[in-house]
């Protein structure tokens, strides 16, 4: 007897319809729709010339000279390179009128202030790290242009970097292991986009960031599950992970969080295009068609947890977020990526257009000057200062420091050796061949920066501090050899700098991370080569200064002020599935 065929004896089978109840008719949403599309942003007229609307086949075309491309991102860079939006100064200025302001909250804010209406000047950058140039284009249907834009754009970053007083920071590898400054800053990272949308076949929007090492290390990418969709699970993660962000990047930070995606590299662009506050205009429910929205339930709560952390404006208290964008994306059942990142207390960020009637750059803010309070540093608790003469021996500084709490503010006056990476890094080298550790570092205390270029007339160009933690290594072994027992940098460091002050009796300073401009109009009197000129603006310095702004942040005791902002905090927020409109 045959065996009944399995698949085609018995009675007809009902077809297999697992997705029967979540099928649905086609339509289509963009993914990050951005409902007014900047419309409400100021612009102010850059050119209109190289501009002309041709027409064939019966329809529109723009034609864009090459020029055009050129003199927009020259001025684009400028302009975010000096000058903010009106309202992250608001927002800085607020915090000088918040009762529930640290008076290191205003210290920090009314600093920034101050360093924003020096750089407004046009001649000294608001941060010693001037960036990398980061282009986003959307180009519309009808846009004719010559040659390829990303050149054309290239040559605009390229004469903004030589021809203003700008740093190059981009390394080009040579092998795996050898590197060697570009000398332009070049190469430049420039995305064009097609943009199809109805009523955009005529526009050319951009949208440019210079982009620095502190915040941008400061991006971040988590692969989660499902199970971090609870209130409770969701918490204690921002609460661990927003803490580790620390304040290397120079907070206020604007902060974005980024729920979701459709891969992880989508997530974490679209973080950073939260931070600069590009899809502010996103909806803010979410349906069922699968578009991303924003959460302005979940961005208050966040923020509020971010003002209990203690962290504050660097060195304590409210402010370690202005603001915070939530953004809730689709997702892969099987994947759940989080994305966080900041854009910094240097903002630099500026949209841009081309249309029929021009070439068209979004206005910054260039007088600063109003959002300055009537305030003086006399309300700012200066008898609390303690004033450090760098010019006496290395032990009675440090006998000095030894009697201070962390947290307390100090005022540096006297000479400073300057070395970061790759002083450190030939320093180590000495030592390991036996040699001795330089004098100037058993002598002085060190900090840990490297400077824009210098305008004439100024000892300095804008020279803020560099983020500490990429030196964190270093310490014990310079220590034990005798040296860099007093340092002074920006953010957090590490317990195994902590130990090594311990155990050696050093000090690390924390400088305001940000005030770059003020520092070299305010503060520098001299700067001098020291060591190692063949690495450019990462040699040894020697600078000479006057009333250097800092906080005690790890002394000789083991004490490490930010190691209490760390812990994390009992907290809850609300998660819940999005409100459909």
């Amino acid at each position: 007897m045959t065996p009944p065929d399995r698949l085609t004896d018995g009675p007809p089978r009902k077809p297999l319809r697992a997705y029967a109840d979540v099928v649905t008719d086609f339509s289509y949403t963009d993914l990050l729709p951005r409902e007014s599309g900047g419309s409400e942003t100021p612009y102010r007229l850059v050119t209109t010339e190289g501009i002309n609307v041709v027409d064939a086949g019966g329809r529109s075309f723009l034609s864009i000279e090459p020029e055009v491309l050129r003199l927009l991102t020259y001025e684009a860079f400028h302009d975010i390179s000096h000058l903010l939006r009106p309202d992250h100064l608001a927002q800085l200025a607020s915090i000088l009128d918040d009762p529930e302001a640290s008076p290191n909250d205003r210290f920090v804010a009314l600093d920034l202030l101050k360093n924003a209406n020096i750089s407004a000047g046009g001649v000294l950058p608001m941060c010693q790290d001037t960036g990398t140039a980061i282009v986003m284009g959307k180009r519309g249907q009808n846009i004719w242009t010559t040659g390829q834009d990303e050149e054309h754009i290239s040559r605009g970053v390229f004469n903004a970097y030589r021809d203003l007083n700008l740093r190059y920071s981009q390394l080009s590898p040579l092998s795996m292991w050898k590197e060697r400054n570009t000398g332009s800053n070049l190469p430049a990272q420039i995305e064009i986009y097609a943009d199809t949308s109805t009523g955009h076949e005529n526009t050319y929007e951009f949208l440019f960031i210079a982009k620095g090492g502190g915040s941008a290390n400061k991006s971040f990418l988590f692969q989660e599950t499902t199970a971090l969709l609870k209130p409770e699970t969701f918490a204690a993660f921002l609460d661990e992970k927003l803490r580790q962000i620390g304040t290397a990047a120079c907070p206020p930070y604007h902060l974005a969080i980024v729920v979701g995606g459709t891969s992880a590299e989508h997530t974490l662009k679209t973080a950073k295009l939260a931070s600069a506050h590009y899809l502010d205009d996103l909806p803010i429910h979410g349906t069922e068609a699968g578009h991303g929205y924003r959460d302005l339930a979940m961005e208050a709560d966040v923020l509020h947890m971010t003002q209990q952390f203690g962290i504050g404006a660097q060195f304590g208290g409210k402010y370690f977020c202005h603001d915070v964008r939530v953004i809730r994306l689709p997702r892969h059942g099987a994947s759940c990526p989080v994305g966080i990142a900041v854009s910094c207390s240097a903002d630099r960020q500026a949209l841009a257009k081309i249309t029929a009637e021009g070439a068209f750059l979004e206005q910054l803010e260039p007088d600063p000057a109003r959002f300055l309070p009537d305030i003086t540093d006399d309300h700012l608790d200066e008898d609390d200062v303690v004033r450090l003469d760098l010019t006496e021996p290395m032990d009675r500084i440090r006998a000095t420091l030894s009697t201070l709490p962390v947290k307390t503010r100090v005022s540096l006056t006297g000479p400073l050796v300057v070395a970061r990476d790759l002083a450190h890094a030939r320093i180590k080298e000495m030592l390991d061949r036996g040699e001795q550790l330089p004098a100037y570092l058993k002598d002085h205390a060190v900090y840990y920066a490297g400077p824009a270029k210098t305008p004439e007339g100024y000892a300095s160009g804008s020279f803020g501090p560099t983020t500490a933690g990429r030196m964190d290594s270093y310490v014990d072994q310079f220590q034990k050899a005798g040296g860099s027992f007093v340092m002074l940098a920006k953010g957090n460091r590490s317990p195994v700098v902590t130990t090594a002050c311990h155990e050696n009796g050093g000090f690390y300073l924390g400088s305001i991370g940000g005030p770059a401009a003020r520092l070299a109009q305010d503060n520098i009197t001299k700067v001098a080569g020291l060591d190692f000129p063949e690495l450019g603006v990462q040699a040894a310095w020697s600078i000479e200064g006057g009333d250097f702004p800092a906080f005690v942040v790890v002394d000789d005791k083991g004490n490490d002020f930010f190691a209490e902002t760390m812990r994390p905090i009992a907290t809850s927020i609300p998660v819940g599935p999005p409100t459909a409109t």
